[in-house]
């Protein structure tokens, strides 16, 4: 059987800087600071994730200090301009707050934060409490793990139940990452699937192939050769 995906809770950090939604736009900046984040999950009640403030949240204050915009423009800058006005981080947060699941694999994280083009998520349980938070750089240590480790988790979870194949008959390299499956396998068919699965092991960066089909002299049925 394959291995379990690495889920979000495997490479989260449970230590979170966040502010009340009474924060005001001092602390949030100063929390900011000292904490070396550019985002802050907002909460209420025991814990529960409210929304998130970021960086882009409070810059419109600094923006609008010197501007002095039309009508038209005001108009298309309303979000800003609320924003502006803004002293709590109830109102200059973003909500609802875009969130994950503890037990989430690391690939739907990856794809929420690519769709909505952010750089972290809060993690919640299913009560929406703050359990944690991931970020792109966490989603990342995956390929931290060694060749070694890579090369015997492809053997023992993928060649051994796709191909059945002895070890003397296929063998498993990799390089930064990269592996490579030389040998011979006794089904051609099955390589896109074997590519397939390869790519999909946490920490492969690509999958190479040096195969060859099976061997005649197995395969071949009793006479094939002209002796009988």
């Amino acid at each position: 059987m394959l291995n379990t995906p690495h889920i979000v809770r495997d490479v989260m950090t449970k230590t979170v800087a966040a502010v009340d939604r009474e924060a005001r736009f001092k602390e949030i900046v100063e929390t900011m600071e000292r904490w070396k984040v550019s985002a802050l999950p907002v909460l209420a009640g025991e814990g529960r994730v409210v929304g998130v403030v970021s960086e882009a949240d409070l810059l419109p204050k600094e923006g609008f200090r010197e501007s002095d915009p039309g009508r038209l423009e005001q108009l298309r800058r309303v979000d800003d301009m609320r924003r502006a006005e803004a002293v709590t981080a109830g109102e200059l947060m973003t909500s609802p707050a875009l969130t994950v699941r503890a037990d989430a694999t690391l690939s739907q994280a990856a794809r929420t934060m690519a769709r909505e083009s952010v750089k972290r998520l809060p993690v919640v349980d299913g009560h929406g409490v703050l359990q944690g938070i991931v970020s792109r750089a966490d989603l990342l240590k995956v390929f931290l793990r060694s060749d070694e480790d890579l090369a015997e988790d492809v053997r023992r979870n993928i060649l051994g139940e796709l191909f059945a194949a002895p070890a003397k008959d296929l063998q498993v390299t990799v390089v930064d990452g990269v592996v490579t499956l030389s040998g011979r396998v006794r089904d051609n068919s099955l390589i896109p699937v074997a590519a397939r699965l390869v790519r999909a092991v946490e920490g492969v960066v690509d999958v190479e192939f040096d195969v060859t089909g099976p061997d005649p002299a197995r395969t071949a049925p009793p006479g094939a050769d002209g002796r009988i």
